[in-house]
């Protein structure tokens, strides 16, 4: 079967479902740091931030890496969180408040139109899970690049390969086995677009970006069951529910069963301890 990808529709579905989504996102924010906080803090070692470095934050979400950011920078820094969609940034900008953490401002941005942001205003710039769903990488990342001072960094927490995150790739799988999707085609979005040996390296190196370094990033993600995982991941992962809008309705529920089914082989003794690996990407403009 052939489906020709539009990036406008796309990004029209992805915004409409991290719309839809954010409450969810947000609160499942205890679980998300704890599941991506290391590839967080690597992500800002690898990228340098500091007291008093510039931090934009592409793609920001609810926020979880903004505040992390905000406090390296310290009261001498700034972070600009930007967002597609207005409602997970309020989430982000609610969290900010929460946290007491006035060096963080919100701008509600396509990552590939980051023209209201200031040239060559920022030491660096990061993307958390953000820049593997742009439908065009390149021009996110020389927006990026714009945006950042000469020297400045750009670093991005990407996933790895499919066979390294089986709790995200099971899922996949299946719901695109249901809905008789094709696989991506290269250069396409999703969740392991720049996963593959070598493809973050030259995605980065054609958009001009130096010292290119990669960390791997153990991430599994620990729940008290399969069943708790696939709630999360129901709840929260828009790249799951684009899929499945292709799957008729009354069939859904036996597609989310399976999933279940399919992940509880990750359960044990201590709970459900999914497989996931990410990639920390670093670039010097």
């Amino acid at each position: 079967m052939s489906i020709t990808f539009d990036p406008v529709q796309f990004k029209s579905t992805t915004l409409a479902q991290w719309e839809a989504a954010a409450d969810a996102w947000h609160r499942w924010g205890p679980t998300i740091e704890s599941w991506l906080g290391s590839a967080t803090e690597t992500m800002l070692d690898d990228a340098g931030v500091t007291t008093g470095s510039r931090v934009l934050d592409v793609a920001a979400g609810a926020g979880g890496q903004t505040l992390v950011a905000a406090r390296r920078a310290g009261p001498t820094g700034k972070v600009l969180a930007t967002d597609i969609s207005p409602a997970i940034l309020e989430c982000a900008r609610q969290a900010a408040q929460d946290a007491g953490l006035s060096n963080i401002t919100t701008l509600v941005a396509d990552g590939e139109d980051l023209s209201a942001v200031e040239e060559g205003g920022y030491d660096v710039a990061i993307s958390r899970v953000g820049l593997i769903y742009f439908p065009d990488q390149q021009t996110a990342l020389a927006e990026m690049c714009r945006a950042l001072r000469p020297g400045g960094r750009i670093s991005a927490v990407v996933y790895s390969t499919a066979d390294r995150n089986a709790f995200f790739s099971i899922p996949v799988g299946i719901i695109r086995q249901r809905a008789e999707l094709p696989p991506p085609a290269p250069g396409q979005p999703g969740p392991f677009s720049l996963g593959s040996p070598g493809v973050a390296e030259e995605v980065f190196a054609k958009a001009g970006l130096t010292d290119i370094t990669v960390t791997t990033v153990p991430s599994p993600v620990r729940m008290q069951s399969a069943a708790e995982c696939v709630q999360f991941e129901r709840e929260s992962f828009g790249a799951l529910h684009q899929m499945l809008s292709g799957v008729d309705e009354s069939e859904r529920e036996d597609v989310w069963s399976e999933i279940t089914e399919q992940l509880s082989q990750f359960e044990g003794p201590d709970g459900f301890e999914g497989p996931c690996e990410m990639l920390v990407v670093t670039g010097t403009r």
